[in-house]
């Protein structure tokens, strides 16, 4: 059953919303979050969600935002993947992506929603192919089936709130949690500035240093220390990358983390506090 007018009208206004309000982030300097002792005493971090709706809601529990305002939490990468509607086999993990806007109008100051490949694909109509399928097309009839002819009123709303999702959250205590990191950082071609200055629109739809940032796959130690020493961080934690056991540990300076398959984890950590990449795995847990 297609959705009503009145319900495709909340929809577009809760995009409108999140987008306000993750670009009014406090601690958010351009592309950047960075969390301090005076904007939250801990953060949860989570991994990859593609459509998992199960951890989602796991995630939800856990964090549980409402109960704990000096916690924040991190989601990253929900688009493409998870169920499909029987009738014409459409992705409905754009339920997912609206459900993370509602969240961001409910916790404005808590919650941060990475940038992450997929996104940015939503964004800029960048073709993904998966096990033979095209996943923009996918999504796309996902929103078809859900809203009909007000499909794309709805696909433009949630554009400008995908273009306001941070690059990266940096935490006071070293920690520097990113979807990604670009790849041979040696050739000196990757634009660190789109850290710290404005970022023009056209940026997104070029092959420019936001895409190098979302898509990297480079787990060379040389290559993660030359990011962190960049980013001013201690330890990198992003997503990205398929973890069977849910996190990964692929040299001396990164984390990964995974949430879209069994088991999914999550880490929370003091934002305050110096930890090393050891002592950050021992905190890692599964979700319930």
């Amino acid at each position: 059953m297609v959705a009503s007018n009145a319900y495709v009208e909340r929809i577009v206004e809760t995009y409108q919303q999140a987008a306000e309000a993750a670009l009014a982030t406090p601690g958010r300097r351009h592309g950047v979050v960075h969390l301090t002792a005076e904007l939250a005493d801990e953060v949860m971090i989570t991994g990859d969600l593609h459509g998992h709706r199960d951890h989602f809601l796991a995630i939800c529990r856990a964090a549980n935002l409402a109960k704990n305002p000096r916690r924040h939490l991190i989601l990253q990468e929900v688009c493409h993947g998870g169920p499909t509607y029987p009738e014409n086999g459409g992705c409905t993990s754009h339920t997912l992506l609206e459900d993370v806007a509602r969240l961001k109008t409910l916790f404005p100051d808590q919650l941060h929603f990475l940038l992450g490949n997929h996104e940015l694909a939503e964004l800029t109509e960048y073709p993904i192919q998966k096990n033979k399928q095209m996943l923009n097309l996918l999504f796309r009839l996902g929103l078809q089936h859900a809203y009909g002819p007000a499909a794309e009123r709805v696909r433009e709303a949630y554009l400008p709130f995908l273009e306001a999702c941070p690059l990266a959250v940096s935490l006071a205590g070293g920690v520097f949690v990113s979807h990604s990191i670009p790849e041979k950082l040696e050739n000196d071609q990757f634009d660190e500035t789109i850290f710290t200055r404005e970022i023009r629109s056209l940026e997104y739809y070029e092959r420019s240093s936001i895409f190098d940032l979302v898509w990297g796959r480079d787990y060379r130690p040389d290559n993660a220390r030359a990011f962190a020493q960049l980013v001013g961080a201690r330890v990198l934690i992003n997503g990205h990358e398929p973890c069977p056991d849910g996190f990964c540990v692929p040299n001396d300076t990164q984390i990964i983390l995974d949430c879209c398959d069994d088991p999914g984890t999550y880490v929370i950590l003091p934002v305050a506090e110096t930890l090393s990449q050891s002592e950050i795995v021992e905190r890692i847990q599964k979700l319930g």
